[in-house]
């Protein structure tokens, strides 16, 4: 094998070809931009007293000590370099080696890579409150958007409570559009950002970004900020704003909350938007509702709380599959969050119920379903019901826990993997999880 060569694994080929089709898709997205934004640009006949000054120059800054200036907040050396409007606004350009596909040669090579961005940008994403000042004083434009962003963008996004508040005195447009189509209140995405700094200042709660039409609060319930969706709702945000997919901020609350140690913040965010009248029965991506997005997360607090709110049992969705059924497709990935405190929802249904049951190497209790069946239907199915009371805390069979081992190896290909086992049909059978009406 050649020196300048590597092997790749399927997991890397697969994350390289995400990356090259994203990468093309911004090519597009960003030509089509320019395309529009040169269409709407209508020159108009001014007198010769009125002809504005000519545009100034831009000025490319590629010297590392000037970079290692900005990017260590050295105030000294800042004052020092930038003493003028021209040199505030000089755009910074760093060069780095990147892995881009090549379509010509057909495939990955690395290529170097120009990015930009000014040193208002670079100072503002660190917090260097003085050398933004320094630099606001000396000329900066503080809307300039250089490599894609404004400085208020980096400072909302990396939580730079002073320096957002410094942007903002000087001027700086809190409802800035980057290339990606992003305001900086999109940009909120954790509990140390300041949204409300933002709206102090003016920020339209209900701007949506552009390609996905999702409005602050989506992204807020999205990312389980309880804080955020409340400080939304206050100053009025659309509960009912619908995304490019159809899904409302509930749909994306309950889609996000995939995560067992997360799962309190998601329960508040879902708990907030249902008592301030979100619709607990819209479907939005791939027709899902917000209860089968929780079901296929496995978050019984959210699906009992949905359910306490009117939510639909039985409605499918463009697969044909009901809450219930996303949430027996799903709970082998979700052992750790406890998914057996759902059985209570589907208790009633012995076929459901054996197949969970079966999805676990021990039955630890039954506690949080046993109440839930009425005695006529303990009765119709007891046999059932006894083994299953019966296997709490004892130990399951040796091929069942086989059959658990080999299903956990394959994971999510656990159905298309069992056909291509060289195994007899029975045992093929036995791995699908086949009705029995009783467990051992």
């Amino acid at each position: 094998m050649s020196k300048e060569t590597f092997v790749f694994t399927s997991s890397t080929l697969r994350s390289l070809r995400l990356q090259r089709e994203m990468l093309e898709w911004e090519d597009r997205r960003r030509a089509a931009y320019r395309q529009s934004a040169s269409r709407r640009y209508q020159p108009v006949s001014r007198s010769l007293l009125s002809l504005p000054s000519p545009t100034r120059r831009p000025q490319y800054c590629r010297d590392p000590a000037v970079h290692n200036a900005l990017y260590t907040g050295d105030l000294a050396r800042v004052r020092s370099i930038f003493k003028d409007e021209a040199t505030a606004n000089l755009i910074v350009e760093t060069l780095s080696e990147e892995l881009v596909w090549s379509a010509e040669l057909g495939l990955w090579v690395l290529t170097p890579q120009k990015k930009h961005t000014s040193p208002l940008c670079i100072t503002a994403a660190r917090g260097y409150r003085d050398c933004v000042k320094h630099l606001l004083l000396q000329g900066a434009e503080v809307d300039a958007v250089v490599g894609g962003k404004a400085a208020l963008h980096y400072s909302c996004a990396n939580h730079r409570a002073e320096c957002t508040r410094l942007l903002l005195s000087y001027s700086a447009n809190p409802n800035i559009i980057s290339e990606e189509g992003l305001a900086p209140l999109h940009l909120c995405t954790s509990q140390e950002t300041l949204p409300y700094l933002l709206l102090e200042y003016g920020a339209l709660v209900n701007q949506n970004t552009r390609d996905r039409r999702a409005s602050p609060l989506h992204v807020a319930a999205k990312h389980g900020l309880d804080d955020h969706v409340k400080l939304y709702l206050c100053y009025g945000a659309n509960i009912g704003h619908r995304n490019r997919e159809g899904e409302t901020a509930l749909n994306a609350a309950c889609a996000s909350a995939d995560r067992p140690e997360e799962a309190g913040r998601y329960y508040r965010v879902v708990k907030r938007l249902l008592e301030s009248g979100a619709d607990v029965q819209v479907a939005g991506r791939k027709n899902h509702t917000p209860l089968h997005n929780a079901c296929s997360n496995c978050h019984f607090r959210i699906v009992e709380l949905l359910l306490q709110h009117g939510a639909e049992v039985n409605v499918s969705n463009c697969a044909g599959y009901t809450p219930v059924d996303c949430a027996v497709q799903a709970v082998e990935d979700y052992l750790e969050g406890e998914p057996e405190r759902m059985l209570k929802f589907c208790a009633l249904s012995p076929r459901t119920m054996e197949v969970i049951l079966n999805s676990y190497d021990r039955i630890l209790s039954c506690d949080s379903w046993v109440e839930s069946v009425s005695p006529e239907v303990w009765q119709e199915h007891q046999v059932f019901y006894d083994s299953a009371l019966g296997l709490v805390n004892q130990p399951r069979t040796l091929q069942h826990l086989a059959r658990c081992a080999v299903r956990k190896q394959l994971g999510t290909r656990c159905h298309q993997g069992i056909a291509q086992l060289k195994l007899p049909s029975s045992l093929h059978d036995y791995l699908h999880l086949p009705f029995e009406g009783y467990l051992k």
